[in-house]
C-alpha cells in the first residue's frame, strides 16, 4: 500500500501527516479547495489537486484515473460554534462532500479510508477517562456531522467491504519543523497562548476558573501532532474497521498549558478570566486502548513542554504562518 490520496491535505493535521507519509516513502496526492487550507502547507513532494469535494464527477475521475491504495480524510469544517450558527455548512461540506469521497473510494476499489474524526462525537461524557464504547451525544452540528459520517463508513463496511478507520481525536497540537498551526481565526488554546506571547494578542482569554479541576480551569488531552500523523499510518493497516480514539490519557489544564508556555519561552502570558463558556466540560480525557492495542500506537511527544517547544519554534520560524 503505497499510493495515498490526502483530502484535506492544506490543513493543519493534513499537511503534517502528509510530512509524515511521504518521509516513509508513500506516494501522496493532496486533494484540497483551500476553503481554510494554504497551498504553502502543502509539502512540494507530494502532487496537488486543487478541488471541491463538492465536485463528485472530479472527485470520482481522480480516484478512478489514479487507482489510491488508500484515501486520508481531513477535509472538513471544525468550529463548535460557527456549525451551531449554520449547520446547512456542516452537514453539506462533512457529511455530503465525505459521502462524494466514500462513493469513488467503492468504485475506485480503494483498500483503506482513514477517517479524521473527532471526540466531539461523545458530546459531554458521563465517565472520563473516555473510552471507546462510551455512548456517543453531540451537542453541536460538527460533532453530529462527524458521527454522521462515521456511520456512513460503517454501512458501506458492510455492505461494500469498504475497510475502514475512523480515528477519534482529542486536542491536537504542537508542529512538525515545517508544518504548524495557522488558523484564520485561531481558536485553539497553545498557539493563541503563543501568540500572546509574542505579542499579536493582547490577552488570553481563560473561560473558567472555578471547575471542579486541581486548579480551577478545564483539563482537556493533548496530543502531539507527529503522534497523530503516527496514528494515521498504523490506521492504514488496522486489522479490523471501526472507531478508534486518539489521546494520550494525560490530561492538562488551561493553567498547566500557560505554565509551560512560560518555562519553554522564559516569558509571561498575560491572561483575563472570563466566564465559562456553555458546555465546556471540566475534563476530557481518552482512553485509547484499542488503539494502542489494534494499531500497536504508542505515543511518544507526550509532555506539555515538548508540545508546546515545537509549536514555539514553528512560530519563530513562521510569524506570519503560512502567509509569505
Amino acid at each position: 500500500m503505497k499510493k495515498i490520496l490526502v483530502a484535506g491535505g492544506a490543513g493543519y493535521i493534513g499537511s503534517a501527516c502528509t510530512e509524515y507519509l511521504l518521509d516513509m516513502d508513500y506516494e501522496v496526492t493532496v486533494l484540497d479547495a483551500l476553503f481554510t487550507g494554504h497551498r504553502d502547507a502543502v509539502d512540494p513532494r507530494a502532487k496537488f489537486v486543487h478541488a471541491d469535494l463538492a465536485d463528485r464527477e472530479t472527485v470520482m475521475n481522480l480516484c478512478k484515473t489514479e487507482k489510491f491504495d488508500a484515501i486520508m480524510h481531513f477535509a472538513a469544517f471544525s468550529l463548535v460554534g460557527e456549525s451551531m450558527k449554520e449547520p446547512s455548512k456542516y452537514f453539506r461540506n462533512n457529511l455530503c462532500n465525505a459521502i462524494n469521497l466514500a462513493d469513488a473510494a467503492v468504485a475506485a476499489g480503494v483498500q483503506a479510508f482513514v477517517f479524521s474524526s473527532t471526540a466531539a462525537t461523545f458530546g459531554i461524557p458521563d465517565a472520563v477517562p473516555i473510552d471507546e464504547n462510551a455512548r456517543q451525544l453531540p451537542i453541536n452540528p460538527y460533532g453530529e456531522s462527524k458521527l454522521c459520517f462515521e456511520k456512513v463508513l460503517n454501512w458501506y463496511s458492510k455492505i461494500y467491504g469498504l475497510k475502514y478507520a475512523a480515528l477519534r481525536y482529542f486536542n491536537a497540537a504542537g508542529a512538525t519543523e515545517i508544518h504548524g498551526e495557522d488558523h484564520r481565526p485561531e481558536s485553539h488554546l497553545i498557539p493563541l497562548v503563543l501568540q500572546t506571547i509574542r505579542g499579536k494578542r493582547e490577552k488570553l482569554m481563560l473561560y473558567g476558573d472555578d471547575y471542579d479541576t486541581p486548579d480551577g480551569s478545564c483539563i482537556r488531552d493533548y496530543i502531539h501532532i507527529l503522534d497523530l500523523a503516527q496514528a494515521h499510518e498504523l490506521a492504514l493497516h488496522a486489522p479490523e474497521s471501526g472507531h478508534y480514539n486518539l489521546g494520550t490519557g494525560n490530561g492538562l489544564s488551561v493553567k498547566e498549558i500557560i505554565d509551560a508556555a512560560e518555562n519553554v519561552t522564559g516569558k509571561k502570558v498575560a491572561f483575563e478570566v472570563a466566564p465559562r463558556r456553555a458546555g465546556d466540560p471540566p475534563r476530557l480525557i481518552a482512553c485509547s486502548d484499542r488503539a494502542r492495542k489494534l494499531l500497536k500506537w504508542n505515543p511518544v511527544h507526550e509532555s506539555a513542554h515538548e508540545i508546546i517547544e515545537s509549536a514555539w519554534k514553528w512560530q519563530l520560524k513562521f510569524p506570519e504562518g503560512y502567509e509569505k
